[in-house]
């Protein structure tokens, strides 16, 4: 059915065989608190599980298998990235005892260096950007004779990747709708591959972020031109799509849908705190796409896959906090107070009376433009929310102490 197509069905088959024993089979789990939420039937493919936290593992597995089972396997490996595809080479590399050399952006967070130097790999520091790393890895590829492991583009990989979807079908076979992330599009053209071929009548759709949307822009014959890359979805910033990756992803792919940085990030709150599911923000949005998107999954048997769980932590708990102040259970509240002895003690008292948390507080004489003895605290509190926060500020401006948020 898609022989003219770069990749097969039979390769992703082969693929399969080749990887079982060195991945993670990852479970695909149906998530009836998500379902609820957005009231669409859901399911989660949990790639964040792999040993590296990301489905790279699948193609980098394979393509490195085939690399160090040929008649004369290379020297050494090597590839750029920031991220995931760098500790997926790097693991299944050293598994192998081949030599592997990363190349990544100067400005490159020091625990996704170390991670990845971690597996084993040779870290390099060249370039602004991925893609000033990626034309440095391919110099030092011809320079020092080593195997230049492409992130997407490749025919193992994508073979690699498809082989999610061989899970997912066997997990949930009612799935008629499956929800992939695009940044290269070595994910989604090899699972659209395997389903199309098993399950024709499914639709497979992609997301990308408003930032990067460079796949969707290609497929629809649109200007491609990325001027930034900047966005929670970092993973699958890429500005220059795949041309194997982009011939399937045109002929399979049903539709691309795009998800802007408010509803990533609030993707990633809702699937954590309700979801249970430490996502990045490459891998929330396709969670974000149901959010937008609801009519177009509306009565659907939906499986969306977690691509990865390789998350900052700072990140991460900037956005839960950020999550918990939008639901009013943080608040910071200004407090105009007389500066004598004993107010401040009332308001705490009051506070804590009233059922809050002081998380911090501040007692501002200086920097404010108010009447000589007069001050302004700024007190942050954990509430139960903002029917919560209401009563407080009414307490508070009932005796006598005007406040306000912000």
């Amino acid at each position: 059915m898609l022989t003219t197509l770069p990749v097969t069905v039979e390769d992703i088959r082969d693929a399969a065989n080749t990887i079982r024993s060195h991945i993670v089979r990852t479970p695909t789990v149906s998530a009836p608190r998500l379902s609820e939420l957005i009231d669409i039937q859901l399911s989660l493919k949990l790639e964040n599980l792999q040993l590296t936290g990301s489905f790279k593992d699948r193609g980098a597995c394979l393509k490195l298998q085939r690399l160090a089972q040929s008649e004369q396997p290379p020297a050494g490996v090597i590839a750029a990235s920031a991220g995931n595809h760098a500790q997926g080479v790097a693991h299944h590399a050293h598994r192998l005892s081949l030599p592997a050399t990363i190349v990544m952006p100067i400005n490159t967070p020091f625990t996704k260096i170390q991670r990845t130097e971690g597996h084993g790999a040779t870290v390099v520091l060249r370039g602004e950007s991925v893609s000033e790393s990626y034309e440095v890895a391919q110099e030092m590829a011809s320079e020092q004779q080593l195997e230049f492991i492409h992130p997407f583009d490749d025919v193992e990989i994508i073979a690699g990747q498809g082989t999610a979807a061989i899970e997912m079908l066997e997990d949930a076979p009612s799935i008629d709708t499956f929800v992939v992330p695009i940044g290269g599009g070595g994910l989604i053209s090899g699972m659209a591959l395997w389903i199309k071929e098993h399950r024709p009548d499914a639709r497979v759709i992609g997301v990308q972020a408003e930032a990067c949307p460079s796949m969707r822009n290609h497929v629809r014959g649109e200007p491609t031109a990325i001027k930034h890359t900047a966005t929670l979805a970092d993973g699958i910033a890429v500005k220059t799509p795949g041309e194997l990756t982009s011939a399937i992803i045109r002929e399979l792919v049903d539709d691309i849908v795009l998800v802007d940085e408010s509803e990533i990030e609030g993707a990633l709150q809702v699937l954590a705190c309700h979801g249970k599911v430490v996502a990045e923000g490459a891998a929330a949005v396709t969670f974000a796409a149901l959010s937008r998107h609801r009519p177009l999954f509306a009565g659907h048997n939906v499986g969306i896959v977690i691509t990865g769980g390789n998350v900052d932590r700072r990140m991460l708990s900037s956005v839960l906090l950020r999550g918990l102040e939008r639901d009013g259970k943080i608040a910071r509240m200004r407090i105009e107070i007389t500066d004598l002895p004993g107010t401040l003690a009332r308001i705490t008292e009051m506070i804590g009376a009233a059922g809050a948390d002081i998380v911090d507080i501040e007692h501002e004489r200086l920097f404010v433009e108010l009447a000589g003895r007069r001050a302004e605290l700024v007190v942050v509190m954990e509430t139960h929310g903002q029917s919560h926060v209401d009563r407080i500020l009414t307490a508070l401006r009932d005796a006598g102490f005007p406040a306000q948020l912000g």
